[in-house]
């Protein structure tokens, strides 16, 4: 079946790519690597991507998912990023992704009477006026003081003297990145997570890059996979890769760590999403499903650990500071459910700049022959990221005619006819004897591959119970992540094809058992294979969520958390 990342032929999948040759290997799944990998295999190329984690387990599910066109950078004149950026999220809203891919307001709140409205009404004005005159999402609106109260109640009064509307666009990060990588193995890519790349295969004579040596992380086993050329597309971990293969890069990545919080959304009264200025850059107020908000970001020099960068109490302490700053009822600690940290991978200048005054802007670098390697870039922009590293890869692909990118006219897996998989809602549900809000939830998570993930209700009710009390997820989706997203272990599930990570306050702790056990079926683990699963992901979200927590509440370091494995 088109699309289908099968957890259970994963072997199957890492034999085809060691029996290669693959016109070009992909390293890296994230965001740019997955894009990389639908560009070129819609272009008829012979593509293999693997990814040392889950797809989306770094950067690609900790953005502020957004997709916007960057209304900051105006100001730092970087026109041709905000312009392309603008072209990208309306592409992805209206043909692309519409399924994934959501407009929303924000409120932009006044301050000084005189000065600040002409001023980022003129910018709005550019910005509306760069997206072109066709755009699926509407134009900018001026609020007075009682209409920016009106739409935001929870903002403090004092000094303020009105607003401004605009409009961007929202999307899970990780699911789309899922969506991006099962539509690039739709037009004929493999994919295989927790696969390394340890290095690079090099010609008899050195000079020319052949392909990769990789580790299976579940095996341990090591293999080679042979390919015409090597696009590296992973991000913070770039530097560690050149180095890894003894190449010498053109540019270095700097890590920026960027942390959010997330909280009821009781916790602040506003109908719309806001944004507002701080000393260092800007802080969004997003909605997030019907009852929840993620607050942030941070921006911040990191240097440690990149597989799991850590949000500190100075993080919470800050975003919390900054919000308070026009908030008429306080935040505290208290209102914070979740939190998460991710890293931005800025392509360096010099070494005494500061992050937040890096461009966003991607930089293709070709050190040598049959190599190529990507960095910077927003996730808005991922599309454009991938197109321009492939072009610098068929250089590489003698005594091949290669197309250009095509890309811009393919709509992701999920989103062709998705007007009518939205009108006959009622009658999937009727079919599936489920709710018709059920139904409604997984058309915005999964377009109109919504039969596949019911299909197994049919044989099994269970399926179609709840994940967790309280939200949406259904007991199917854990099965099709396995099925059919690659999903292969407890983590995978719960902080990306679920987002009960960020959005529970046990951080989906208390479903960990559930979920083992309905992968440990598909996947054939036994109970001691199943405790250990869910054992590795209790100690993963007390990690992600240690900020969150007062040295009372940690837990001791010898002290194995407790948890019920079903048989």
């Amino acid at each position: 079946m088109p699309g289908v990342l099968d957890a259970t032929t994963r072997t199957d999948a890492l034999r085809k790519l060691a029996e290669g040759p693959l016109d070009i290997l992909i390293i890296g799944g994230g965001i740019t690597g997955a894009g990389a990998a639908l560009d070129a295999a819609s272009r008829g190329l012979r593509v293999g991507l693997v990814e040392s984690r889950d797809l989306a387990s770094g950067t690609s599910s900790r953005s502020s998912k957004l997709i916007h066109g960057g209304l900051r950078y105006l100001e730092q004149r970087d026109f041709k990023l905000v312009k392309e950026a603008l072209r990208e999220r309306d592409l992805l809203v209206s043909k692309l992704a519409p399924h994934l891919v959501k407009p929303l307001p924000f409120l932009y709140p006044l301050y000084k009477k005189v000065v600040e409205r002409p001023y980022v009404g003129a910018g709005l004005v550019l910005y509306d006026a760069m997206e072109g005159i066709k755009r699926p999402v509407p134009h900018h609106r001026h609020l007075t003081l009682r209409g920016a109260l009106n739409r935001a109640p929870a903002l403090l009064e004092e000094r303020l003297a009105g607003a401004m509307i605009y409009y961007d666009a929202q999307v899970d990060d990780a699911r789309h990145t899922l969506t991006v990588a099962r539509s690039a193995a739709a037009h004929g890519a493999t994919i295989v997570t927790r696969a390394s790349a340890t290095g690079l295969l090099r010609s008899a004579d050195g000079g020319r890059v052949t392909g990769a040596r990789v580790r299976d992380e579940e095996s341990g086993r090591e293999f080679d996979i042979p390919a015409r050329a090597v696009a590296i597309c992973t991000g913070v971990w770039t530097d560690p890769m050149y180095e890894a293969s003894k190449v010498k890069a053109g540019y270095h990545v700097r890590m920026s760590k960027g942390v959010h919080l997330v909280m009821p959304r009781s916790a602040i009264d506003a109908s719309t999403g806001m944004i507002i200025r701080t000393e260092k850059s800007v802080l969004f107020f997003i909605p997030w499903g019907d009852d929840r908000w993620i607050v942030g970001t941070t921006d911040t020099d990191w240097s440690g650990d990149r597989a799991e960068p850590a949000a500190t109490v100075e993080d919470v302490d800050y975003i919390l500071a900054q919000a308070n700053r026009v908030l008429d009822r306080k935040l505290t600690r208290a209102d914070v459910t979740g939190i998460y940290a991710g890293l931005r991978p800025l392509v360096a200048a010099a070494e005494d700049v500061s992050t937040t005054k890096l461009s966003r802007e991607h930089v293709v670098d070709s050190p040598v022959p049959g190599l190529v390697s990507i960095a910077g870039g927003k996730f808005t922009t991922y599309r454009i990221m991938a197109r321009d590293v492939i072009d610098a890869a068929r250089e590489s692909l003698e005594g091949s005619e290669v197309p250009d990118s095509v890309t811009d006219q393919l709509p992701l897996l999920g989103a062709d006819g998705l007007p009518a998989t939205r009108a006959a809602a009622r009658r999937t549900a009727e079919d599936y004897n489920v709710p018709v809000e059920t139904v409604e939830h997984l058309i915005t998570r999964y377009g109109t591959l919504v039969s596949e993930v019911l299909n197994p209700v049919l044989k099994d009710r269970s399926l179609a119970e709840p994940l967790a009390d309280g939200y949406p997820y259904l007991r199917a989706e854990v099965a099709y992540a396995v099925t059919h997203e690659g999903a292969l272990h407890v983590e995978d599930v719960l902080a990306r094809r679920v987002r009960l990570l960020i959005e529970s306050p046990d951080a989906g702790v208390s479903v960990a058992a559930e979920v083992g056990a309905i992968m440990g079926g598909l996947l054939g683990w036994g109970r001691r294979r199943r405790a250990a699963e869910v054992k590795r992901y209790v100690e993963f979200a007390e990690t992600s969520t240690e900020a969150l927590r007062s040295p009372d509440d940690l837990p001791s370091s010898n002290a194995d958390p407790e948890v019920a494995v079903p048989a």
